[in-house]
């Protein structure tokens, strides 16, 4: 009985369960989460309605055609690597997390740091990618791609474009960083001390945002 009391007088605040019946730091997580879905939303919306307002707009089969060491004339080739190392990373992410659900510490380490690499991997790529549009011209304010019908482009296109991949970069930079501090931590052996890896999952949430938004990056960018 005196258990019981304990319990029902304890706080949800204070640790443990929220009132919905789930780890409280992942419910805060969830909250995080779907307000930064909210930011997303609003940029990529704001981008269609730019774009559909817009008489024509670049062709990104034409903007998007470099490759690093294999010049240009390859459309959309090396954003599909980006994607790829972008999916395998959230992969490898899964990977920890389920070792952490097994307590085994060293699987944890091991898929962390694959998924470290994975993000360090995007970021290369990211930069690179901005650095060569930036020596084509592209920058904010300032846009030297044609429209599709060959008419003169708007720096729109531009803006839009190093400000939503830039934000969604951040996000990823952040990312890593955080991953590189939880995989520390395991390295250790706080969670063995704590008894769980329930820090692995909440970031393994984050991770799996990030990735996701970038497919819908991809495919307004990109592919529409």
């Amino acid at each position: 009985m005196a258990n019981a009391a304990a319990a029902a007088n304890t706080k949800w605040w204070s640790g443990g369960k929220s009132p919905f019946n789930l780890e409280y730091g992942k419910l805060m997580m969830w909250y995080f989460l779907m307000s930064d879905t909210f930011t997303f939303g609003a940029l990529l919306i704001t981008y269609g309605t730019v774009r559909m307002s817009s008489d024509s707009w670049p062709d990104p089969n034409h903007v998007f055609q470099s490759f690093p060491l294999l010049g240009s004339g390859l459309p959309l080739l090396f954003v599909s690597l980006m994607t790829f190392i972008l999916i395998v990373s959230s992969v490898t992410m899964v990977l920890a997390v389920h070792e952490g659900h097994h307590g085994n510490k060293k699987g944890v380490i091991k898929w962390m740091i694959w998924t470290i690499l994975g993000g360090l991997a995007f970021l290369s790529c990211q930069a690179w990618e901005w650095t060569h549009l930036h020596h084509e011209g592209a920058w904010w304010g300032s846009n030297p791609f044609p429209n599709a019908d060959g008419t003169v482009s708007k720096s729109n296109f531009s803006d839009l474009f190093f400000t939503i991949t830039g934000f969604h970069g951040f996000h990823v930079f952040s990312g890593v960083v955080i991953n590189i501090i939880v995989t520390i931590m395991a390295w250790k052996g706080v969670f063995e001390r704590r008894g769980h890896y329930l820090m692995i999952e909440k970031i393994g949430l984050y991770w799996h945002f990030v990735d996701l938004v970038w497919v819908f990056v991809f495919l307004f960018f990109y592919l529409v």
